[in-house]
């Protein structure tokens, strides 16, 4: 059976955080490190809960890689994971309900169901500046 949290790190690098559709856990919880660039977190609260309204401030951040949050709202997606190298390192699938944080490295993409999903990232946009495509290196030993 998959954990309900699982994180995928390679050579001491997280490059992914996968919670599973069926996570629950009450008040909050955040699983993101507090120096990502992206903050990803989970919260449950009984009716009545009280969440005080508030204003974000201006904060200058520096971002250096694109994080990105994928929410699967519908379907199964297989994700491929990739060293900076470009290397495979292995592969995870997501199904309606399960939310990916991509934070490092390289990922690709294979749609095994039909699907529907909702991405979330940083901007501004720059376009290909974004991102290189590559065809993936296997290494020796697939990753392993």
């Amino acid at each position: 059976m998959e954990s309900l949290i699982e994180k995928i790190i390679h050579n001491g690098n997280l490059l992914s955080i996968i919670i599973r559709a069926n996570f629950k856990k009450s008040g909050i919880t955040f699983f993101t490190p507090l120096d990502f660039s992206q903050q990803l977190g989970y919260m449950s609260h009984p009716k009545g809960k009280i969440i005080e309204p508030h204003i974000h401030n201006v904060v200058k951040r520096e971002i250096h890689y694109t994080k990105e949050v994928l929410i699967i709202k519908k379907g199964k997606l297989k994700v491929n994971f990739y060293s900076e190298d470009k290397n495979f390192i292995e592969s995870k699938f997501l199904y309606e309900g399960d939310v990916i944080l991509l934070a490092e490295g390289g990922h690709g993409f294979e749609v095994i169901e039909d699907i529907e999903m909702i991405e979330v990232k940083q901007g501004p946009y720059c376009g290909e500046a974004d991102k290189t495509r590559f065809i993936p290196k296997e290494d020796d030993n697939n990753g392993k």
